[in-house]
């Protein structure tokens, strides 16, 4: 993998040298970024700790988002993938940044049914009750999807059971089963 730190290198190089670079090299420097970041995205989908190990080493940005908003928190939550959501915590990825969604880390493990990684992120600073862009909190999404122990974590936290969403659903009806009217 010290391939990845090599064209890292290579990369800054060529941006300090922009003087020099021809249609060419830039047509060579884009495609060698857009090789990175499909690495980086498929490492988080993967749960490749040691691919992710180099990305870390290279400074790559952990908040690079794909074309939906995903950063690779969010994918690596969203795929259970338990160890590395603990290394990109540790390396500084940021748990509370959202997709264009608005859903978080956490909204998506919750959503997958992956409670050991949703338990981690239950640690983040993040604020108890983020919204999403439908008005729905992570409590919203652990009712509905029948988290009841990751629900018990959020309402421990502080998380608001009133707090509503777009249509009116709060996490208290939803963890009766009532759905607000659209």
């Amino acid at each position: 993998m010290r391939w990845l730190l090599l064209l890292s290198l290579w990369m800054q190089a060529a941006g300090l040298c922009a003087a020099e670079a021809t249609p060419s090299a830039d047509a060579q420097a884009a495609a060698a970024r857009a090789q990175l970041r499909s690495t980086y995205f498929d490492a988080a989908r993967q749960g490749r700790s040691d691919i992710m190990k180099e990305f870390i080493a290279a400074r790559w940005d952990l908040e690079l988002q794909d074309s939906k908003g995903y950063t690779a928190l969010i994918l690596a939550a969203y795929h259970g993938h338990a160890a590395l959501v603990s290394q990109l915590l540790a390396a500084g990825a940021n748990p509370c940044h959202s997709d264009l969604r608005g859903n978080t880390a956490l909204m998506g493990a919750i959503f997958k049914g992956e409670l050991s990684v949703a338990k981690q992120l239950l640690d983040a600073p993040c604020a108890v009750d983020q919204r999403n862009h439908a008005g729905q909190t992570a409590a919203m999404y652990a009712a509905l999807f029948r988290r009841k122990a990751i629900l018990e974590a959020l309402t421990a936290k502080g998380a608001d059971m009133q707090a509503q969403d777009a249509r009116g659903n709060t996490a208290e009806r939803l963890q009766r089963g009532e759905f607000a009217s659209p």
